[in-house]
């Protein structure tokens, strides 16, 4: 039988700042969201509930670390700050209008934030040395739930009662085949850079213990 350790990683400093700044910076817009709604272009866009579940999925991997994972592995600081950023990058965008300014922007968030929150979810429940077909699985799965979840969210929470539902269709389409491809892009990407060896410190999983003995016998040679 295959037997598992903890392998402790130091805390990489970059990710560390970007993460907790990543956070900061939610709290903050979703407060400035809520008391300046049309300053932060957040009128009738739904932005009580974000401010409820955005903090709630920013601090989801926190949570369950401290709860479940703290004795089992390093801290997933990668993962986390991928859960965050999707959050962050969107009440930003709102923020700086660009949703309404920038034509291809909504598409590009729907790209990026479901391979994002794809990722994410690989990483903090797949070993690096799972098979690219197990991966890209993964990855459909969360990434096309997702993006069906977020436009059903998105349709009840601003755009039935508004003139954007007479075209909702055809951009809903649009934007779940976006997400997929996302959610593609980031399978890709995550098993090229687990074949490379990288993201050891930044998403640290539980080890294979042939892996920590030779890692520690190389630290030693």
């Amino acid at each position: 039988m295959t037997e598992l350790v903890v392998a402790r990683y130091p805390i990489p400093p970059l990710m560390r700042t970007a993460n907790i700044s990543a956070k900061a910076g939610l709290i903050l817009l979703l407060v400035f969201a809520l008391l300046f709604p049309d300053a932060s272009h957040m009128r009738d866009k739904a932005a009580g509930v974000r401010a409820v579940v955005y903090p709630m999925l920013a601090f989801t991997v926190p949570a369950i670390w401290v709860l479940f994972w703290k004795e089992r592995a390093s801290f997933p600081w990668l993962a986390d700050f991928l859960v965050t950023i999707t959050c962050f990058t969107d009440i930003l965008g709102n923020r700086m209008n660009l949703y309404d300014t920038v034509v291809w922007f909504d598409d590009w968030m729907h790209f990026m934030n479901t391979g994002l929150l794809a990722a994410a979810v690989i990483l903090l429940t797949m070993h690096r040395s799972s098979t690219f077909l197990s991966v890209l699985e993964r990855a459909l799965a969360i990434g096309a739930t997702g993006a069906i979840a977020w436009e059903i969210g998105e349709y009840f929470a601003f755009i039935s009662g508004s003139s954007e539902r007479h075209f909702a269709y055809a951009d809903t389409l649009g934007d779940l085949g976006l997400g997929v491809l996302g959610a593609i892009t980031a399978a890709a990407t995550l098993y090229t850079l687990w074949r490379q060896g990288k993201l050891t410190a930044a998403a640290p999983q539980l080890e294979l213990r042939s892996t920590v003995e030779s890692a520690a016998r190389y630290r030693q040679a």
